[in-house]
């Protein structure tokens, strides 16, 4: 059993290039079922990001739906509201 943590954070350039904090850590428990959970995660300009075994992955996207994604990239954003 018990808890294990280490983090780190130090100052890098964000998607502008601008400083930006960032924070890179991990942390690993054993939960009630005996099963080691280990997180591995970042925190910065997207927020929290987390990634784990025992973390569940979305399902692809259909090819349909990303054409559509695809395409609304290439057009500017609406000011019409």
């Amino acid at each position: 059993g018990g808890i294990y943590h280490e983090q780190t954070g130090g100052l890098e350039p964000n998607s502008a290039g601008e400083p930006s904090l960032l924070v890179k850590g991990q942390y690993q428990y054993t939960a009630p079922d005996g099963q080691v959970i280990n997180v591995l995660y970042t925190a910065g300009e997207n927020g929290f990001e987390a990634r784990g075994d025992h973390i569940p992955t979305p399902p692809p996207i259909p090819a349909a739906i990303q054409r559509a994604l695809d395409y609304l990239a290439t057009k500017p954003p609406s000011t019409d509201y």
